[in-house]
């Protein structure tokens, strides 16, 4: 892979031509992402849970960047129901997808809340959700050009566990402690995406991506008050804003080079803020019999199966 060091959005090669999905792309770095891959020509679908928040992100971009080429569809990824719908629709007027970005995320609900399959709503929403929806989408993705998978994670992964024994918080429900659990399960997800797309021989590419510390509403309309205090005022003037926070999910979506399994956050102290690099998985993230594990209980979840196809 090429040095990276000091990269910006605007050595993004040309985006004209490509079709990417953006979760959560109405506000902080789903927005800031979809609006660098809309400069550089892309035609992004920005899938979003509020249809007004994002129709109004949209009025924004188009005056910002005029001919932009966007286009707002609803999903709920904490109801599986609402993925499943968002993939039909998208397949009836789509026939192929170059890059999907799961981006979307809930952080630290102060109570045990449940998603309308009965799932905690951060495990369904920053983890089930994106596992149902990159399965449902990978025909259109093993058609696109160039086609990768971009999974945003967090540091807090590495301080993370995966609590199979109790995946819903049913007997100790602890909000940050089940948002770093969803965490992991994005990184598991990420890289064992990646070892399958590879086995099969496919074409797509799964890299894991982090934004370090950046201001966004995650932590600032976050219920959680100690969250809220911490993130959202405590440290805030030391965060990233959401353009620098977004460049290594760019990074990984548009760099020519990036190869699939990399993950990639900023290259600053503690990898806190800074240009995109790669840096490491946590051992438990890349542990094959966890991956196994979870694997398996994703998809009796969400009764999606993986479906990977050799490249032609």
């Amino acid at each position: 892979m090429s040095n990276q060091r000091g990269w910006t959005a605007e050595q993004i090669p040309d985006q004209s031509n490509r079709v990417v999905v953006v979760t959560g792309a109405n506000s902080g770095i789903g927005l800031a992402t979809t609006r660098a891959l809309a400069r550089k020509g892309a035609h992004v679908i920005l899938a979003v849970r509020d249809e007004a928040k994002g129709r109004a992100a949209v009025d924004r971009l188009t005056t910002e960047i005029p001919g932009a080429r966007l286009e707002v569809r609803r999903i709920d990824l904490a109801d599986l129901d609402s993925v499943r719908a968002f993939s039909d629709k998208l397949h009836a007027d789509h026939a192929r997808l170059d890059v999907l970005v799961n981006n979307a995320g809930l952080m630290a609900p102060p109570k045990r809340l449940l998603s309308p399959q009965g799932h905690e709503v951060q495990f369904a929403a920053n983890h089930l959700g994106h596992f149902a929806l990159t399965g449902l989408l990978l025909d259109l993705l093993e058609a696109g050009d160039d086609p990768r998978v971009v999974t945003v994670s967090s540091p807090n992964h590495r301080q993370a566990d995966l609590f199979f024994d109790d995946i819903n918080g049913e007997r100790k429900y602890s909000p940050m402690g089940h948002y770093n659990q969803s965490k992991l399960a994005n990184a598991v997800f990420g890289w064992q995406l990646h070892q399958k797309l590879t086995a099969a021989g496919s074409r797509v590419r799964s890299l894991l991506a982090h934004p370090g510390y950046t201001s966004t509403n995650l932590q600032t309309s976050s219920p959680a008050g100690m969250v809220k205090f911490l993130f959202g005022r405590l440290l805030l003037p030391l965060a990233q804003t959401p353009d620098q926070g977004a460049l290594p999910t760019l990074f990984a979506a548009t760099d020519p080079s990036v190869t699939g399994g990399r993950f990639i956050g900023p290259d600053g102290m503690a990898e806190l803020r800074g240009a995109p690099k790669t840096v490491e998985l946590a051992p438990r993230a890349a542990d094959a019999e966890s991956g196994r594990k979870l694997w398996d209980l994703s998809e009796e979840l969400t009764s999606v199966r993986f479906t990977f196809r050799a490249a032609a």
